[in-house]
């Protein structure tokens, strides 16, 4: 139901109980078999390209969070290697180490101006090459962390931390989107609000604890009613409800909507302060209903269906109320 959510950003999956796997990249293909029985024995996994042009073409088809290149290589040489890399988009940061033979320090600032974040000497002992490499390790956890706190962030932004539905802000900014494109490019679209009926009784009679179960039960009722998984609710708040039917028009949304009634009215919300029975009310509106020859806007469509949630009320709760009539569907 909130699946766009966990889209928000793209997170490396970076097992950090283990070595990352390292891309080695060396025209000389006895430099290159040393380093790799060193990083080999090591515990890393470790892939191979004689070019640059070889190691971008395999950065492609599997990803390596570590590169070590060889800064004298003909055609696309380490330098080179390094600008490319940093122009393209990958699923997580590479972390590049430049090889070089004499380690002169012109050849190791060009390295740092051109993306490397560290060199290795050809001359360096292998403890030494291991220990850059735990270095490059300790960066790469870092950088997976804080992508993974950011990521955790942005969705509880858009979350509602109660029933882990969609909030408002995520309600306005996804059916914006849905909305601009249906209206560019052709489609449907229906909206329902959906009300829990006296809830403050809820809360006083049962306590908020109560209250706070039957939100989270109503959400997963509406989860199960929905019929695709590109509908969705959202918590827009308090006891209030978006239900969203992408590419749906008015006659669906009708069943849809009295399938929900149904489902929430049929049996009580089991909660530790007793069995609470639970109704809802129900606006359904949608494109069906608007004028097109008018401008659409999102708030339009909010309050088109909000209205029609308002007339369910007004009609005595636990119904079904739509745009294209005043009787229940």
């Amino acid at each position: 139901m909130n699946a766009d959510i966990g889209a928000v950003t793209q997170v490396l999956s970076l097992d950090i109980g283990r070595a990352p796997n390292v891309l080695l990249v060396d025209d000389d293909a006895l430099a290159l078999a040393h380093l790799e029985i060193i990083l080999t024995a090591s515990g890393f996994e470790v892939r191979t390209a004689t070019s640059g042009s070889a190691a971008l073409s395999s950065l492609k088809e599997i990803f390596s969070p570590i590169v070590i290149t060889d800064l004298k290589m003909p055609r696309l040489d380490g330098l080179s290697l390094c600008r490319a890399i940093r122009q393209e988009s990958w699923p997580g940061y590479i972390y590049i180490l430049l090889l070089t033979v004499q380690d002169a320090e012109a050849d190791v600032l060009a390295g740092l101006e051109a993306g490397a974040d560290d060199y290795l000497s050809k001359r360096m002992s292998s403890a030494q090459v291991l220990a850059r490499l735990r270095t490059a390790r300790r960066i790469l956890t870092l950088e997976h962390s804080l992508k993974g706190a950011l990521a955790d962030k942005r969705r509880l932004a858009l979350t509602d931390d109660l029933t882990g539905a969609p909030n408002r802000r995520y309600l306005r900014r996804r059916l914006n989107r849905e909305l601009e494109r249906v209206l560019r490019f052709g489609g449907n679209v229906s909206l329902m609000s959906l009300d829990i009926d006296h809830f403050k009784t809820v809360n006083d009679r049962f306590g908020h604890a109560a209250g706070d179960s039957v939100l989270q039960e109503v959400v997963k009722r509406i989860g199960r009613c929905l019929p695709r998984n590109t509908d969705w609710c959202a918590r827009i708040g308090g006891e209030e409800f978006s239900i969203v039917l992408e590419e749906t028009g008015l006659a669906g949304a009708k069943i849809v909507a009295e399938r929900l009634r149904r489902a929430i009215a049929e049996s009580p919300v089991i909660t530790r302060a007793g069995a609470v029975e639970v109704t809802v009310s129900i606006g359904v509106s949608g494109l069906d209903a608007l004028d097109r020859r008018k401008k659409i806007t999102l708030d339009a469509l909010l309050n088109h269906a909000d209205a029609y949630l308002y007339a369910s009320k007004e009609r005595g709760r636990d119904c079904v109320t739509c745009a294209d009539s005043l009787t229940a569907a």
